[in-house]
């Protein structure tokens, strides 16, 4: 497959163009060359971050591609050098080909980051939840769990580090309405009490998070801002097999 049918296939299915306003993450093709009609892609590696560790892993193992969540570029470049050097280097000199989705992939309501913990919590009647400008980037859904029940199957799922999963108890020991937004998603907490959920589950809290969280009367559990996002990259690494690609997910847990 050519590089610029694989970048369309990506690009449409996850609605990448609509998430241009309200994402600074350039999504996309982040690095690649003038002409992606003349590259052939077989080998696509997949990672949560693009940072030296991923990239080097994704040289050595001979990938023509790197599919990640997070990307390199965040409102534009100014200077290649130092860390951006490090990073940027071994894709050009390689020709490893970087491409990025950050929000469309927390969004998308079946490949997407909460789609995949909505999945393992076995959640029905999922609604789009976490507002962002038009567009939602995470899922709210129910089911029938106790707390502790949901605390640790999170835990013995997510890719924590070792650092486990952390919760504040501060709703209904059973939770029926559950909502989701991965990564850093501590500022929907109002949106999860407006829905009427009785947990917001994210990734990494703010300080504020425990006492909204307790005078709201709702439970939160933080899994881990890399362990929530694992699941959007493994949902393109097996669309891509589907595909016909040999690929390879590189893991790097941060323990945050």
């Amino acid at each position: 497959m050519k590089l610029a049918e694989l970048v369309q296939r990506y690009d449409d299915r996850l609605r990448t163009d609509d998430f241009a306003d309200i994402d600074a993450s350039a999504n996309g093709l982040q690095v690649g060359p003038d002409d992606p009609e003349s590259v052939a892609i077989e080998r696509v590696a997949f990672a949560v971050d693009a940072a030296e560790r991923t990239i080097e892993e994704a040289v050595e193992w001979g990938a023509d591609a790197l599919v990640v969540h997070h990307g390199l570029s965040w409102g534009g470049i100014e200077r290649v050098t130092g860390r951006d050097y490090r990073r940027l280097a071994p894709l050009i000199k390689n020709d490893v080909a970087l491409y990025v989705s950050h929000l469309p992939l927390d969004s998308h309501p079946e490949l997407g980051n909460a789609a995949g913990i909505a999945d393992l919590l076995g959640l029905e009647s999922r609604e789009p939840f976490g507002r962002m400008g038009p567009e939602h980037i995470g899922q709210q859904g129910h089911g029938e769990l106790g707390m502790d029940e949901l605390s640790d199957l999170l835990a013995s799922e997510l890719d924590t580090g070792g650092q486990g999963v952390r919760e504040f108890d501060f709703g209904p020991e059973t939770v029926e309405h559950v909502a989701i937004v991965t990564g850093s998603g501590a500022d929907w907490l109002d949106e999860a009490v407006e829905v009427g959920a009785d947990v917001l589950i994210t990734g990494e809290g703010k300080g504020k998070v425990y006492h909204e969280a307790r005078e709201a009367e709702l439970n939160v559990v933080l899994g881990g801002h890399y362990a929530t996002e694992t699941f959007g990259v493994q949902s393109l690494e097996s669309l891509s097999q589907e595909w016909g690609m040999v690929t390879t997910f590189i893991d790097a847990p941060t323990g945050l």
